[in-house]
Formats: structure tokens, C-alpha cells, sequence
């Protein structure tokens, strides 16, 4: 890692109060003993929309905006599902679906997705790639400054794959993986984060960062994401 990298994780975890990232400990930390080989046949509900391995297709994605879950960090996934329980987030599809797995079947389900492998995207628009990378990679300077994507969710973003091993050491991000993720999601979200329409991260992290890009930036860095092979 780089002296910049280097500063941009430490930069983006000191963003996250310590309240925030207990409070995501408590949720998280129950997906630590989850059973893959038992969340395989559990999973078998979500298979429709974010594909039996957790690789939505692009088409799935198009009609449904269903995004790839395989290789989740697990803690992420359980997260997210509390958060759709509880109303936090809210999708046409997932808030009901979340409403009907059971509390005991989540880390099992989570474990499923996590042991698979996302799959990245070919670049559907080259010339916003090198932006993309620059951005993921350094992030922006002033006026409008904005730490590096992979200070917090790592090389070819497979996300905070520790997070299990040092979540009781905060300040931590629960960052999940976003390695080969369909650039669209990844504009949506940033976009939604921007507009203050989504408001699950801890500490304002994503907010703050999603505010200080413009929608060129946006698509640009969810271009990049997307071809990355974590």
C-alpha cells in the first residue's frame, strides 16, 4: 500500500465515530458462525433475482436492479437485511424478502454468497475508466476533497474482508465488497447517498463522500468498479 493509500484508509476510518461502528458490531457480529454448505439450500429463495451463485445477470439487473451479492463480506449481507427488516432501506423487492427470512437462517445465507466468487463486467464505457480508476485509486483533490475508494473498500474492492477480526477495535467501516458489481448499482447507490435518500452508513461516510462528487465522477468510478476482478 502506498503512503497516499495509506492515508486515505486512515482518513476514511477516522470519519466513523466509534458509536457508529458499535452499533454496526452488534448487528454484524451475528453472522460470524454462518454455514455456507446449510445456506446454499436457504438461498435457494434468492436465486431468482441475484443468481443461484450471487451473480445477477446484467438483464436480471436491468428489469429488477438486483445487484451481485457473491462474495459479500457476510457481515455486510446480514446487515443489509436487518436494515430492509427494519425499513432503513427500502426496495419494492427486498424489503418484503427480508421480511420473510428468519433471523436464524441470515448467517447462513450470508456464508453462502460470501464463499462465491463475483464475476467482473466487461467496460461498457472505456473513456470514463481512467477517471474511474484515478478516483478509486487516489481519489479527488480540492476544492471538493474525497478519500480513495480502496482506503476503505480494498484492492479490486473486495471490501473489509477483516471486519469479523477487528470489528472489536472501532473506529472500523464495514465497508462491503464492490469488486465487478454492476456499474448501474453502483451509481444508483452513490447517487442515492448523494440526495440524502439513502442513509444506512455509519458515521455520514458515504453521504459526505457521495456529496462531494458530481454525476461524472459518479459514473466514471461505478465504470471502474464494475471491471474489477476482486
Amino acid at each position: 500500500m502506498t503512503t497516499q493509500q495509506l492515508f486515505a484508509a486512515l482518513l476514511c476510518a477516522a470519519s466513523l465515530s466509534i458509536t457508529g461502528a458499535a452499533g454496526a458490531a452488534g448487528a454484524a457480529s451475528k453472522s460470524a458462525a454462518g454455514n455456507a454448505e446449510a445456506g446454499q439450500a436457504k438461498a435457494a429463495a434468492c436465486a431468482g433475482c441475484h443468481g443461484a451463485d450471487g451473480n445477477s445477470l446484467a438483464e436480471i439487473y436491468a428489469a429488477l436492479k438486483a445487484p451481485k451479492i457473491a462474495g459479500q463480506v457476510p457481515e455486510y449481507l446480514v446487515k443489509s437485511l436487518h436494515d430492509f427488516k427494519a425499513g432503513r432501506r427500502t426496495n419494492d423487492s427486498m424489503s418484503p424478502q427480508a421480511q420473510a427470512v428468519a433471523e436464524i437462517d441470515m448467517a447462513d445465507i450470508a456464508a453462502w454468497f460470501a464463499s462465491q466468487k463475483a464475476k467482473p463486467n466487461v467496460a461498457a464505457n472505456k473513456t470514463l475508466l481512467a477517471a474511474g480508476e484515478k478516483i478509486y485509486n487516489k481519489g479527488k483533490g480540492r476544492p471538493d476533497v474525497v478519500a480513495a475508494c480502496i482506503g476503505c473498500h480494498g484492492l479490486n474492492g473486495v471490501g473489509n474482508r477483516d471486519w469479523a477480526k477487528i470489528m472489536a477495535v472501532p473506529p472500523v467501516i464495514l465497508a462491503p465488497a464492490i469488486g465487478g458489481q454492476h456499474a448501474g448499482y453502483i451509481s444508483d447507490q452513490l447517487l442515492a447517498y448523494k440526495a440524502g435518500k439513502r442513509a444506512t452508513d455509519n458515521g455520514h461516510v458515504m453521504r459526505d463522500i457521495a456529496g462531494r462528487l458530481d454525476e461524472k465522477d459518479i459514473l466514471a468510478v461505478a465504470e471502474y468498479i464494475s471491471t474489477l476482478k476482486p
